[in-house]
């Protein structure tokens, strides 16, 4: 993953849960309708077999494209199923172990909530992208959002490519095109009828 001088990347993010006789396919009409940066596996089940069957499925649609998958959390299964990288859910605190086992050219992301203290530390133990959220309004997790000027002194002071995510919409991406080197969209899109003209929608308000 590499951040742009432009315009901000898509980074998509999986369902917690998806059916396979039917999700690559939705998974390649988006990858085909906009440019994609990179692809997170983050399912909700911990059984092995299942995570192993969609993270085949799914690397060979994003590996046919040239496009980056990385699973969260399960770091121990990168390697095993030929992925690219980890996306790290708990701040900075795996980051320095996950680049001494997995090495310089693995992606490691960390998921840093709203807290810029713990997104430079993990930049400096190694992080390839730091992300924030919930950008907007939800009614899960803890009601913190990652307010735009976090976004906006990140840009400014870090070099650390950022991404912005949890509960986007056409205002809030056009509002932070900016400040940001990517922007996570998961759900935005996959309860949608029509994935692809959803994500293209989306795309639209970064120009």
């Amino acid at each position: 993953m590499s951040d742009t001088p432009d315009q901000p990347q898509i980074y998509l993010i999986t369902p917690p849960e998806l059916d396979l006789s039917v999700f690559p396919d939705r998974l390649a009409r988006c990858l085909d309708a906009v440019e994609v940066a990179c692809l997170r596996l983050s399912l909700a089940t911990r059984d092995e077999d299942k995570i192993a069957r969609a993270a085949d499925a799914l690397r060979e649609v994003t590996h046919a494209r040239d496009i980056a998958i990385v699973i969260d959390t399960h770091m121990l299964l990168v390697e095993r199923l030929g992925l690219d990288g980890v996306h790290l859910t708990d701040g900075s605190r795996s980051v320095r172990k996950m680049r001494k086992d997995l090495g310089e050219d693995a992606i490691i992301g960390a998921f840093c909530g709203t807290s810029r203290h713990d997104g430079m530390t993990a930049g400096e133990l190694g992080a390839d992208y730091i992300s924030f959220g919930p950008v907007g309004l939800t009614p899960l997790g803890n009601g913190e959002q990652a307010e735009h000027e976090l976004f906006q002194w990140w840009s400014e002071m870090i070099e650390v490519p950022v991404v912005a995510e949890g509960a986007l919409n056409e205002d809030l991406i056009r509002a932070l095109t900016p400040h940001t080197d990517f922007f996570g969209i998961g759900d935005e899109i996959w309860g949608q009828e029509d994935a692809a003209a959803t994500l293209a929608a989306l795309c639209k308000a970064m120009a």
